[in-house]
Order: C-alpha cells, then sequence, then structure tokens
C-alpha cells in the first residue's frame, strides 16, 4: 500500500512541477504553449541519456541514444531543464515574433508533432519507439536503498525540488519582472506603448517554463526508470491545462489543488483500481470523460479556478504606499534615513 501512496505523491508534486512552468507561460504571460509536453520529453531524454553510459551502437546497453556521459544526480536534471530552456529560445524564435494567439498556438502543437515523428523515428537519438530504459535509479549506492525505499525517499526528493521552485516561482510572480509578464499577459499592445520588449520578455518566459518543464520530466524517467513515445503524447499538454484551469491559473498555491484533483485523483489513482469484470479498459475511459466534464464545469461556474488568482488593486497599491511613506517619515524623524525614499 505505500508503494501506491508514494506513487501518488510523487505525481502530486511532479505535475505541481510541471503547472508551474506552464503557468508562466499561459497564466502570467498568456502564452498558449500546447507544444509543452515536448519540452518534458525532451527534459526526460537528456536526463536518461545523460545518467547512462556512451551508448556503443547498441552493445552493452543494447540502446541507440547521444549524450552518453553517465552524469550522477543533481548533474544529469539539471543538464535536462537547460536543453529544455536552449530548445525553447529556438521555438520562441520561430513562433513568437511574429504570430499571435489562434496561430500561435496551432503553430506550437505543429512543433509538438514533428518533435515527436523525430523522436520516434530517428532510432540514433533516443532509441526510437522503445525509447530509453534502465536508468540508474539516483542516489540509491549512497543510501543503499532498496526498489521499494527508493520510490518513498525519491517522492521526498521530487517534494524538497517542487517546494524550491516553487519559492523562486513565488518571487519572481510578485517581482517588477512578474508583473510585466502579467502585463504583456493582459494587453501586449499597452505594455509595448509603455517602452516593455514584448517578445524579449515572452522569450524569458518560454525559456522559464521549458526549465520547470525539463526539470519534471528528468524527474520522472529517474522515478520510472524509463521513457518513450507512448509517455508523451501531444494530449498530455492538456493534463497539465487541465491542472491549471481547475486549479487556477496565475495562482502558484492553485497549482497544487490542481495537480491533487486532476492529475493524483483523476488520472494515476485510477490506474491502480482494478479492472470492470468483462470492460478492461472502461475505468481509464471514464476518467478521460471525468476529466472533461470537470473542466467544462470550472469553466461555467468557477472560470476563475478551486484558487483565484490574487490581482493587486488600486486601493491595495495606495496602502502599500502608505505605509511606505509613513516608515520613510518615521525613519527621517529619528534620523535613521535622511535620503530614504518611498517605492512601490
Amino acid at each position: 500500500m505505500s508503494y501506491y501512496i508514494y506513487t501518488l505523491v510523487f505525481f502530486l508534486f511532479v505535475y505541481f512541477i510541471l503547472a508551474m512552468g506552464l503557468n508562466i507561460q499561459f497564466g502570467q504571460t498568456g502564452i498558449l504553449n500546447f507544444a509543452y509536453i515536448g519540452f518534458v520529453a525532451i527534459g526526460a531524454y537528456v536526463t536518461g541519456a545523460t545518467s547512462l553510459p556512451t551508448s556503443d551502437t547498441g552493445i552493452g546497453t543494447g540502446q541507440h541514444y547521444i549524450l552518453g556521459l553517465n552524469l550522477s544526480f543533481p548533474f544529469n536534471l539539471l543538464m535536462g531543464g537547460v536543453v529544455s530552456s536552449l530548445l525553447a529560445v529556438v521555438v520562441a524564435g520561430i513562433v513568437l515574433r511574429r504570430l499571435r494567439t489562434d496561430y500561435q498556438a496551432m503553430v506550437l502543437i505543429s512543433l509538438s508533432l514533428v518533435l515527436y515523428d523525430i523522436c520516434n523515428n530517428f532510432v540514433p537519438l533516443f532509441n526510437g519507439p522503445d525509447g530509453l530504459y534502465n536508468i540508474p535509479e539516483p542516489m540509491v549506492g549512497i543510501f543503499h536503498l532498496t526498489s521499494n525505499q527508493f520510490v518513498g525517499f525519491f517522492a521526498a526528493v521530487t517534494g524538497v525540488i517542487s517546494f524550491i521552485l516553487w519559492l523562486f516561482m513565488n518571487r519572481l510572480m510578485n517581482s517588477p519582472l512578474g508583473r510585466t509578464f502579467r502585463a504583456i499577459r493582459d494587453d501586449s499592445g499597452v505594455a509595448s506603448a509603455l517602452g516593455k520588449n514584448v517578445l524579449k520578455y515572452q522569450v524569458l518566459s518560454m525559456v522559464i517554463g521549458a526549465f520547470f518543464a525539463g526539470i519534471g520530466g528528468g524527474l520522472i524517467i529517474q522515478f520510472g526508470g524509463s521513457f518513450n513515445t507512448s509517455a508523451w503524447l501531444p494530449g498530455e499538454t492538456f493534463v497539465v491545462f487541465a491542472v491549471i484551469i481547475v486549479g487556477g491559473v496565475g495562482n502558484n498555491l492553485g497549482l497544487l489543488v490542481g495537480s491533487l484533483l486532476v492529475e493524483t485523483l483523476l488520472v494515476h489513482l485510477p490506474a491502480f483500481l482494478p479492472d470492470i469484470p468483462g470492460h478492461t479498459g472502461l475505468i481509464q475511459y471514464i476518467d478521460g470523460a471525468l476529466i472533461g466534464i470537470l473542466l467544462m464545469v470550472m469553466l461555467w461556474f468557477r472560470p476563475q479556478g478551486m484558487v483565484a488568482e490574487r490581482v493587486p488593486t488600486t486601493e491595495r497599491l495606495l496602502k502599500r504606499f502608505a505605509r511606505s511613506k509613513r516608515a520613510v517619515a518615521n525613519a527621517a524623524v529619528d534620523g535613521d534615513a535622511p535620503n530614504a525614499q518611498v517605492t512601490l
């Protein structure tokens, strides 16, 4: 029983990471990235390939792949995130420069399909449709863990990583950079008129989100020990979108709620349930229907999600300004800050 619980906890945390990455692109900057699962896959493949020894045309490992560097954790994981970010720079340069909204989304999903076909058919890249397998379990030798102990241990490691990334993302969203992202999301024309380089900020948003995607993909392949093209069909992107929409667009805490409701309870929990006698696979179809119904209900009755985004209002900003002004005045009276400035 503990194995199943730890597995669900792992997917809760890893999809929280994936949702944060897509949220910075879609929820904060307004980029409809329907190719998001492609960045997850690249992160998984690169992490797995750099964990393995050099591929010698199938001898020894029985696999064909590039980047056999035999790196240990967490360097292989960081490599997956960095390569995903580099791919995001290329994709953003192609898509974001001239395309907007619907056309942007169509080109992105087309690029995802192209990437899928390349990985599926070009065997020397990442072993074709068989994908990578026999990925070493991180830190097993250091802590002398059994396979069952590794599941709980790595779920805890993923939780720590997700917490660190949440701290980073939360600080980013409350920074001037995060406010610029939201300004571009709300009206890119106004942001451009105010002197903001919209393309530069959109590319930066893509890079940050792709890094999160690569980290999430790397954690998935190290947890499961394998990864192939059946794990990243284009429809998987919409599962991450469902996590964001249900949890709350633009709200990091809501993403954790969405990950619990959608990914943990509706996607992975039914996978552990026994099949209905005489109806093999029916649970998975019911599961997909429930996700669709949940999305429609949320969009109709609560489009802001379970945890709505906290948008700074004029009243709140004025209160912050008044507090800062009083603090500076008190400091000036005490003679502690003669050159203090009021900032928002």
